[in-house]
């Protein structure tokens, strides 16, 4: 069998990042930057009011409370020249640019809040509530790395800097396909031999939490040309394919026979427990990666964990290897086959993982109530109650 690190390096060693293209910011969300990015400009570009409030030298209020006359208003967006002497305050918005000759800045609660004169109750410090130019970014300065994952605050500062486009690799498109006779879609009535079909609901939404775009084609069935007819309609869309089923030993593979004629999709078994069935290779005119993961729902997840995601991080330009781990203390013992690494479904709490009962790899609901899977190497086959072990964290 071939071991669980090297199918993983052969995985990564055949995918390539997506080509860089230039979208809106707003449809930069979840994409990944292809460029540094830096800001034309300090930020703010200049000096103005962190607070409502008058605009003063710190020396007229000193000895608070002090009355002074106001001498007019500067409102946010206000691009005229102000200044103000000796003795004299100006009343100011939020964001607006400091008048010259202001120095500190008087919060209208430390005030009566007169227009004409007003009375100020407690003194300013030199520089209060004012936004110095360039304190948040100077001129030149990088704001974003190319590798960045672009969320809210990084589309934020984007149009802080100005920027109404944005080089990024985008999110890969990923067609989920289920294969077996005996599926039926959620919502339909379940005929006699058949279940509701779940592969392909979990897989897209896995592949949606890892960044990228899960489009779901449904499932077919025994048949390998309705799965090949099928597969060359969505090549068209589709960065990577994942499928579930038909890759075992059995009788009615479809995946594995009509894709092994290709000689571009390997069918191996992996050291593993579960998912020990995997395909991979590639399809198509424009060799689109195909994940041919198995058909039980633990299985098809467990590998997704393993493979498909990483997978899809190198696709989008990032740092890709094996899924993170942390360490943690076993609450009970736990049994492993000889040869196969084994990922068993589990609860993390702080430092202690419990495993969940139930560890079939048919077992959707006890995966459903597992938050991590437990790691028990190929050389283990059983760790007792206290071990520490390897724990992946979904």
């Amino acid at each position: 069998m071939k071991p669980v690190d090297r199918h993983l390096a052969d995985i990564l060693a055949t995918v390539r990042p997506l080509a860089p293209l230039e979208v809106e910011i707003e449809a930069a969300l979840g994409a990944v930057l292809a460029e540094d990015v830096a800001s034309p400009v300090p930020l703010p570009p200049f000096d103005n009011s962190a607070m409502d409030g008058y605009a003063v030298q710190a020396g007229d209020v000193a000895a608070a409370p002090v009355t002074l006359p106001v001498i007019g208003d500067v409102a946010a967006g206000d691009g005229g020249l102000n200044a103000l002497g000796p003795g004299l305050v100006t009343r100011i918005m939020t964001g607006a640019p400091l008048p010259a000759g202001a120095d500190a800045v008087v919060p209208v609660e430390w005030t009566d809040g007169g227009t004409a004169r007003v009375r100020i109750d407690r003194p300013a410090p030199l520089g209060n509530a004012i936004r110095r130019a360039g304190e948040d970014v100077r001129a030149g300065d990088v704001v974003l790395r190319e590798g960045a994952r672009i969320g809210p605050a990084q589309i934020g500062i984007l149009a802080g800097v100005g920027r109404r486009r944005v080089l990024v690799r985008p999110r890969p498109r990923v067609v989920v396909l289920s294969t077996g006779a005996e599926l039926s879609e959620p919502g339909t009535p379940l005929g006699a031999g058949h279940i509701w079909e779940s592969n392909s609901f979990m897989l897209a939404a896995a592949v949606r939490e890892a960044g990228a775009e899960g489009f779901r084609a449904g499932s077919v069935t025994d048949d390998p040309k309705e799965f090949m007819d099928t597969l060359d309609a969505q090549l068209l869309r589709a960065d990577a394919v994942i499928t579930s089923g038909g890759v075992s030993m059995g009788a009615y593979e479809p995946v594995k026979e009509a894709l092994s004629p290709l000689g571009t999709v390997t069918f191996e078994k992996v050291a593993m427990q579960p998912g020990m069935p995997q395909g991979f290779g590639v399809v198509g005119p424009d060799r689109v990666p195909i994940f041919t993961l198995p058909g039980n729902p633990v299985s098809s997840f467990v590998s997704f964990v393993l493979f498909v995601k990483p997978a899809l991080r190198a696709m989008q330009g990032l740092p890709a290897g094996p899924p993170a781990t942390v360490r943690a203390t076993v609450t009970g013992p736990v049994r492993s086959p000889a040869g196969k690494r084994s990922y068993l479904r589990a609860v993390l709490t702080g430092e202690t993982v419990a495993p969940v009962t139930g560890q079939g790899s048919h077992q959707l609901a006890a995966l459903a109530a597992a938050n991590a899977l437990i790691v028990v190497p190929e050389d283990d086959t059983s760790l007792p109650e206290g071990a520490e072990v390897e724990v992946i964290p979904l």
